[in-house]
C-alpha cells in the first residue's frame, strides 16, 4: 500500500495574460499632503519650536523619509533630520454607562530644521 508513491502530473497551460494599461515614461509623483496632519501645538513644543524643532501629527503608517519629504515639499524647507515618537492610546471611563473608551493613539514627529530657518503657519 503505497500512498505517497504515485506521482500526479499537473497540467499547466500557458496563459498570456494581454495588459490594457499603457506604459506612462513620466516618474511616478507621490502625493505627500497626507503624511502630515497638522502642527502639534502644545507648551512642550513652544519650549521645543524655540530651537528649531517643530511637531507634527503625522499619519501612522508614515515612517522618517516620508515626513522629511513632505515637509521639503509643502513647507519649502529641508530638515537636518526627523524624530517620530508613538501616541499610546489612553483608557477614559464613561459615567454613564460604566465602559471603558479608548482615546488619543497615533504617531508624532520631531522635524530638526538648520539655525535661522522658520516654518510660518498659517
Amino acid at each position: 500500500m503505497a500512498l505517497f508513491s504515485k506521482k500526479k502530473e499537473v497540467k499547466k497551460e500557458d496563459k498570456v495574460v494581454k495588459s490594457t494599461e499603457s506604459k506612462s515614461t513620466s516618474p511616478s509623483v507621490v502625493d505627500y499632503s497626507g503624511i502630515l496632519r497638522n502642527p502639534r501645538i502644545t507648551e512642550k513644543t513652544a519650549i521645543v519650536s524655540s530651537g528649531s524643532v517643530y511637531v507634527f501629527d503625522v499619519d501612522p503608517r508614515a515612517n522618517k523619509t516620508q515626513v522629511k519629504k513632505a515637509v521639503e515639499m509643502i513647507y519649502k524647507v529641508k530638515p537636518v533630520k526627523v524624530n517620530i515618537t508613538k501616541i499610546v492610546k489612553k483608557p477614559v471611563a464613561s459615567k454613564k454607562i460604566r465602559k471603558t473608551y479608548y482615546k488619543g493613539g497615533g504617531k508624532k514627529a520631531y522635524v530638526f530644521l538648520k539655525k535661522g530657518e522658520t516654518i510660518q503657519f498659517a
